[in-house]
């Protein structure tokens, strides 16, 4: 989907800042996952989930060790979508250079 928004010439914004208040707002109102909220941002799930913890807008887990939910279902999605596009890796590549 494609949508087209004509903005006043003298509006501080660029593009990306647009994009990434828009994943915010549709992140928060939940109707984008992280996952995709990250993607319309244009930014590793990573990041805009360290964004969102800045912002408070989410709340870090207790122990920095954990892996947040929210985090471990985005990496689900994304390796499930990989999957059904064919972009898989054989077993004996995943271990490649882990020595190094």
């Amino acid at each position: 989907m494609q949508i087209t928004i004509d903005l006043p010439d003298n509006l501080p914004l660029t593009e990306a800042d647009v994009r990434l208040e828009l994943a915010i707002v549709l992140y928060q109102q939940h109707s984008l996952s992280l996952d995709k909220a990250a993607q319309l941002a244009v930014m590793s799930v990573d990041d805009f989930y360290q964004l969102l913890i800045s912002r408070h807008i989410v709340t870090p887990p207790a122990d920095p060790d954990d892996e947040p939910a929210e985090l471990v279902l985005a990496s689900l999605r994304t390796s499930l979508q990989q999957i059904k596009e064919g972009k898989v890796h054989p077993i004996s590549e995943l271990w490649e250079g882990i020595d190094d």
